[in-house]
């Protein structure tokens, strides 16, 4: 049973400010960190594992991205129902015992499905970590938390690839998998000794079927929720294609070798540069000028990298490359933060469901897009670059349908 009654608010909060923001990046970024940190060691993996194909050592990632959104689904209602904190420790456990699992897996297979089930524990701090940021604030003080959450978030993306290499130096691709679980018990250790309880009483569903079902029917039919979610998940299926393939463009065409993991946390850098301005900007200029202007930056510049890309003949030089992905990325940190909280803003009464259903949605939809981006790499950076290119276009599409076809257009102060 939950014990909401005695759930907290921004200004009860037992921890400050800065304090809450790091945990909650850091229970975001046991995501992340599962992720990336093991990006440098998917050749090993798969010389280890006997996988022949260099596209399906990719399915480490992707099997991994199913779960993490399929399980999206449960976390929300189960939130809404029995509170933040028993949900989110669940998860957690989940996490740690399957990153244990994998040290000792035998096959590629028994480890596609504990990445699964590790993608299953990780949604918990997805879905519950956005939860319990709606339930303490909202409009444009969500957005500001949330892009200086993803700011700390976006440090794991830097050290990540970095960590995964060092930790190789002193022995094989298993003792990354060993540092995961170590790292994530740290961090459920501090938020079940920090962390208290923040959904409000008024706001506790049933866990019922038909309670489940209609709260997944208010956010579907909700115009602006829906049409946000479908355009993070574009957006976010071009960078899960990136991810997916950034070892084959860095080490394969560029030849980056033990430097690779530099190359990823330039571009993470970037991100989280504008995760850090969009915090500072949102509040006097809102998100949907800033999210619809950095849009058609995007676009702008996957345009000018498509045309680039399809003249070479040969690999556009590494300067050029990553300046491209640079400017890119800078413009993603400003969409992605501000899409979220624009889908969120309207379900505030049914967070914990709204974030899963969200998430699924940006998150399985986003793998699959990802997925097809990383399968069609054939050698060259075109597929990688086409992908981001049509997405963006995508991503315009549904946000001109959710705003009825009005870009800039504030709809009210807050947001």
């Amino acid at each position: 049973m939950t014990d909401s009654s005695q759930a907290v608010s921004a200004g009860r909060l037992p921890m400050g400010k800065r304090e809450f923001i790091a945990l909650a990046a850091f229970l975001m970024a046991i995501n992340s960190l599962a992720i990336d940190i093991m990006l440098p060691a998917l050749q090993q993996i798969g010389a280890s594992l006997g996988v022949e194909s260099e596209n399906h050592r990719q399915f480490v990632v992707s099997t991994y991205l199913l779960g993490f959104g399929c399980a999206q689904l449960f976390y929300g209602p189960l939130s809404d129902r029995f509170g933040r904190r028993t949900p989110l420790l669940i998860g957690l456990v989940i996490y740690i015992a399957s990153a244990i699992g994998i040290v000792f897996v035998p096959s590629f297979a028994g480890l596609l499905v504990l990445r699964f089930i590790q993608g299953i524990g990780s949604a918990a701090t997805r879905v519950i970590t956005i939860s319990i940021v709606r339930d303490i604030y909202g409009g444009r003080q969500m957005a500001e938390v949330m892009s200086l959450i993803m700011m700390v978030f976006m440090i794991v993306p830097v050290i990540a690839p970095g960590t995964g290499q060092i930790v190789m130096f002193f022995g094989n691709w298993h003792l990354i998998f060993l540092f995961i679980a170590t790292m994530a018990t740290a961090i459920a250790v501090w938020a079940y000794l920090r962390l208290p309880e923040t959904l409000h009483p008024a706001n506790v569903r049933p866990f019922t079927a038909r309670s489940i079902f209609g709260a997944f029917k208010l956010v579907l039919t909700n115009r602006m929720a829906l049409c946000y979610t479908i355009a993070s998940t574009f957006i976010f299926g071009a960078l899960f294609g990136f991810i997916n393939s950034a070892q084959q463009v860095y080490v394969g065409i560029y030849g980056l070798g033990i430097y690779f993991p530099f190359a990823f946390a330039a571009v993470a850098i970037f991100m989280s540069l504008s995760s850090f301005f969009n915090s500072r900007f949102v509040g006097k200029l809102g998100m949907r000028r800033l999210s619809h202007g950095s849009l058609l930056g995007f676009i702008a510049i996957n345009t000018i990298w498509l045309i680039v890309q399809m003249v070479s003949t040969e690999p556009m030089p590494f300067a050029l490359f990553i300046s491209f992905f640079g400017l890119a990325m800078f413009q993603f940190g400003w969409i992605g933060s501000n899409f979220n909280s624009l889908a969120m803003e309207p379900l505030g009464h049914v967070a914990g469901t709204a974030s899963s259903v969200l998430g699924f949605m940006s998150t399985v939809g986003g793998a699959i897009i990802g997925a097809g981006i990383g399968q069609a790499f054939d050698g060259t950076a075109l597929p990688m670059v086409a992908g981001y290119f049509a997405v963006s276009i995508v991503g315009l599409i549904f946000v001109l349908i959710a705003e009825k076809g009005r870009l800039f257009q504030q709809h009210n102060p807050a947001v």
